[in-house]
């Protein structure tokens, strides 16, 4: 006891400088993360590494300290060679964070930092073999500066840039958390500034402040902003709960309407046979050389009487619980089947397709022509004056994805919710029976896909469909 008192106050940093980052790296540990889809779940394990062999490395510092006179030089030697190797393990951990991070970021190749390593490492050899190679006390020293201006500077400099421009993506989930990962990602510049360019023992700026001082700072900002930033699985469990809750109430909803209107579409069916029937008979009586004014009437209630039995036919879709036929196709192909349905629709609207190359999917063509059909016209309509109807197609490597965006009046945030309930409609009375998108919904969970509907008044709408690819696609 004795002993660790009377090492030099400045050196106690060391221990809470890697009490920090063990703190850190125990936080990351404990939080559960498996169920999440942000991108941060995957690479956090590499920070939690980071945390765990710097903070060991810097408690390494202080064991000769602490040893003093009962170790021997060859005692010292071995711990600070331990200690210069955490010292590379640990910068490499957080030099792929940094780079995965980025990566996830920017979703596109970036094979620079593949190599990014191999020429800090070429350049840190360099460096050393300046200083020349003698196995002693100062080559140790000469190493581990090396190692702070390679891998500690860059990895910090990486964290930094990869933190900061993550917490951009992550805005709409939590401001709170955006802003605790922004400031964790400036810390990190100070930190990489502190730990890769000054060396230990350093004086900044003639200021009576040893930079351990800093560096310890830095590493308990950082530590603490991330802690609080990972509340982000917190919310986001939330969230995905709250999306449950309103998936089991939409599915509640569709049930119990289902039922309702595959009855309702039946009793209308019956009658429509009947008046169906009644018109051929008519029509079979009237001579081929009379009637023709007859015979153009009982066109007109016959074209009447098919377009109420479509509507029994979405009914009768909207309430059906089997699956239906499904076959290997493009959904390019479907897009532009609706497309040319919907063409006397489409004369005052601006179309630009941009269909890219997608595998095939597994999925009734029929129901997945309904719901394109419905998704446009509602775009088309909500443009009663002309604008522009953008359709997008792509592939993730999982799932086609299908984007359609319009410039339409948009909807409020009160209705936004409501969008995919049966019979909701935004539509004059008498516009629309609020079942489209209702029909939309239920046919792509049908195909284990997803829907989204996003939009802002004077803004326009986009709605976002995913389908899974057909397996060995």
């Amino acid at each position: 006891m004795s002993s660790f008192l009377s090492i030099p106050s400045v050196y106690l940093l060391y221990f809470f400088y890697g009490a920090a980052f063990l703190f850190l790296s125990a936080a990351i540990a404990m939080k559960d993360m498996r169920a999440s889809d942000l991108k941060l779940a995957r690479s956090l394990w590499l920070l939690a590494m980071f945390g765990f062999t710097h903070g060991v490395h810097e408690w390494l510092q202080i064991y000769p300290l602490i040893e003093g006179e009962h170790i021997s030089v060859r005692g010292i030697y071995y711990a600070k060679a331990v200690a210069l190797g955490l010292f590379v393990i640990s910068f490499l951990f957080l030099l792929q964070f940094g780079s995965a991070l980025i990566r996830a970021v920017h979703a596109r190749r970036m094979p620079w930092l593949a190599a990014l390593p191999a020429v800090l490492f070429l350049l840190w050899f360099a460096y050393v073999a300046h200083h020349g190679f003698t196995i002693d006390l100062q080559f140790l020293r000469q190493a581990s500066i090396g190692v702070r201006y390679t891998f500690g500077l860059m990895g910090g400099a990486l964290t930094a840039y990869g933190l900061i421009a993550y917490s951009r993506e992550i805005g709409h989930l939590s401001r709170f958390v955006a802003r605790r990962l922004r400031y964790a990602g400036v810390t990190f510049v100070f930190y990489s500034v502190f730990a890769g360019v000054f060396s230990s023992s350093f004086t900044l700026f003639r200021l009576p402040v040893p930079v351990e001082i800093l560096r310890g700072l830095s590493a308990i900002l950082i530590t603490y902003f991330i802690v609080k930033a990972l509340n982000i699985f917190d919310i986001e469990m939330r969230k995905k709960i709250e999306q449950q809750s309103r998936r089991i109430v939409q599915a509640e909803k569709l049930t119990s309407l289902g039922q309702l209107a595959a009855g309702i579409a039946h009793e209308i069916n019956n009658p429509l046979t009947n008046a169906s029937l009644g018109i051929q008979t008519l029509r079979n009586r009237i001579d081929s050389g009379a009637g023709g004014d007859v015979a153009e009437r009982l066109d007109a209630v016959e074209r009447n009487i098919d377009k109420a039995s479509a509507i029994a036919r979405e009914l009768l879709l909207f309430s059906r619980q089997k699956e239906g036929e499904y076959v290997p196709l493009n959904i390019n192909a479907i897009i532009r089947g609706a497309l040319t349905l919907l063409e006397y629709k489409l004369k005052a609207v601006s179309v630009h397709a941009e269909l890219g190359d997608v595998p095939n999917i597994m999925g009734d063509p029929g129901r997945l022509e309904q719901v394109f059909i419905n998704v446009l016209a509602n775009s088309v309509e909500a443009m009663p004056k002309g604008g522009r109807l953008t359709i997008t197609t792509g592939f993730d490597g999982r799932s086609v994805h299908v984007r359609v965006d319009d410039t339409g009046s948009g909807i409020s945030d009160d209705h936004l919710s409501r969008v995919f309930d049966p019979f909701f409609t935004t539509k004059e009375v008498g516009a629309g029976t609020g079942l489209g998108l209702s029909i939309c919904y239920g046919i792509v969970k049908q195909h284990n896909g997803t829907i989204e509907l996003t939009s802002g008044v004077g803004k326009g709408t986009t709605v976002t469909i995913g389908l899974p690819v057909r397996e060995g696609s």
